[in-house]
Order: C-alpha cells, then sequence, then structure tokens
C-alpha cells in the first residue's frame, strides 16, 4: 500500500485533526483533555484509529493505536510496546524516537503512566520509568515484562488505521510476540505496598485542562511561595 492509500476511509474532518496534532505532545494533551475514556468492558472493543475519532472516546490499547496513527502521519514509525501486569490490566504505549531516544504516549485512567518524555536510552530504561507508579487496587506493584517494539505497519495490508472492525488481529500478534521479564521471579514477594496518597494522586484521572493553557500560569501561586518543588 502506498503511502497516500494508508489515509484512504478518513474523512476530511478526521485528516485535519491527525494534522493539527503534529508533535507528540499534542497528541498526548489530545488523550488527555479532548478523548474521553472508553469505559467499555474488557475485550468488548478494540477501536481502530478512525473509529476512535468516530466514536470520540478510547481506553488504553485504542488511545496507544490511535497515538502511533497519528505519529505516523508526522513521520514517526507506528511503534508500540505491551507492558504486561499480574493481577492488574497490561498497558499499551505508543513510541517514538528523537534524537536515539526513547519516549512514549499513552492512555490511562492512572496518571503515572501516560507520557513519558524522549530522554530514555533503551526500551527497559522507558518501561521501568513506569514501575513505581503501576499498581493495582490492592495497591501491589505490577509490572512484570514488556515486549519488543511492535510494527504496526505489518498489518497495512489489513488497513488497520481505518478498520470498520475490531483489531483483534492486532492483539493476539502482539501478545504472541517476543516479551522480556523485568526481574527473576519470587522477587516481587519482597515489594512494598504503594502507600495511600501515592495511590489517590495516581487516580485523579481527567482533572481540568493542561497547566500551560491556564492563563495566567503562576507556579508560585499554584504550589504556595516554595523556592522549589522539591
Amino acid at each position: 500500500m502506498n503511502a497516500k492509500g494508508l489515509w484512504n476511509g478518513f474523512d476530511s474532518g478526521q485528516i485535519a485533526v491527525l494534522r493539527r496534532l503534529n508533535t507528540p505532545a499534542k497528541v498526548q494533551d489530545f488523550l488527555d483533555f479532548e478523548l474521553p475514556y472508553n469505559y467499555e468492558k474488557q475485550g468488548e472493543t478494540l477501536y481502530s484509529p478512525r473509529l476512535v475519532l468516530r466514536e470520540n472516546k478510547a481506553h488504553c490499547f485504542e488511545g496507544a493505536l490511535f497515538a502511533a496513527c497519528t505519529l505516523r502521519f508526522h513521520g514517526f514509525k507506528p511503534l508500540i510496546v505491551d507492558l504486561v501486569a499480574s493481577e492488574d490490566d497490561d498497558h499499551i504505549l505508543a513510541l517514538f524516537k528523537e534524537k536515539g531516544l526513547w519516549g512514549c504516549v499513552a492512555k490511562s485512567k492512572f496518571t503515572g503512566l501516560r507520557y513519558r518524555e524522549p530522554i530514555h536510552r533503551n526500551l527497559r530504561e522507558l518501561v521501568l520509568s513506569s514501575f513505581e507508579g503501576y499498581y493495582n487496587f490492592d495497591g501491589k506493584k505490577s509490572l512484570r515484562s514488556y515486549s519488543e517494539p511492535f510494527d504496526l505497519s505489518k498489518f497495512d495490508s489489513a488497513g488497520w488505521m481505518a478498520s470498520g472492525k475490531p483489531l483483534w488481529p492486532v492483539e493476539k500478534a502482539l501478545n504472541r510476540s517476543k516479551h522480556h521479564a523485568l526481574f527473576p521471579k519470587g522477587l516481587q514477594r519482597k515489594f512494598r505496598l504503594v502507600d495511600g496518597s501515592l495511590f489517590k494522586a495516581e487516580v485523579l484521572g481527567r482533572v481540568g485542562t493542561p497547566l500551560y493553557k491556564q492563563k495566567p500560569f503562576n507556579a508560585r501561586k499554584l504550589l504556595g511561595r516554595r523556592k522549589s518543588h522539591v
């Protein structure tokens, strides 16, 4: 499929959205502040990026697919990575690279499992940045393994970006792809439970608008008259 044909199926309004989201940060803002979370039961939907725009909602997998599609529109490879958890939901990140360093965009109900700046030297380093904020509702740290970068372009022949059908073949292939354990088995028995204040902070979800869009933005007023944020 040629480059122009990749976008067949998107209407002019949807293309305008993709064109507007021309940086990873803008894609993340769209996921956080413009796109409601899809609270359908696990396994009921797996919208293509076009259907995400049509339905105006996305869960984490759908959000990652949409982000990978949008990043591709602006010249990035359409890459995702699967984070596998124990006694918890898995999580999917859309990857991007700048100057050889990894960053990611993600849709999540948990505030600490979203955007990462492109400062990570390898994928393991990027994944580990989510470890302390990845826990279940019993307060157990649950992240266990991660996949190799998964190139969605292998599904171009099936028209994954504009498909009108659930993308279950993508999910199946991702689940079967090579994964890497983060640590030896048994080590998790020594893990400390997440403290209550962090738990509350992580589940704040979507609140308000980005700080930099609030005018005037005064960090000292917001945080109090402290000399440091530490």
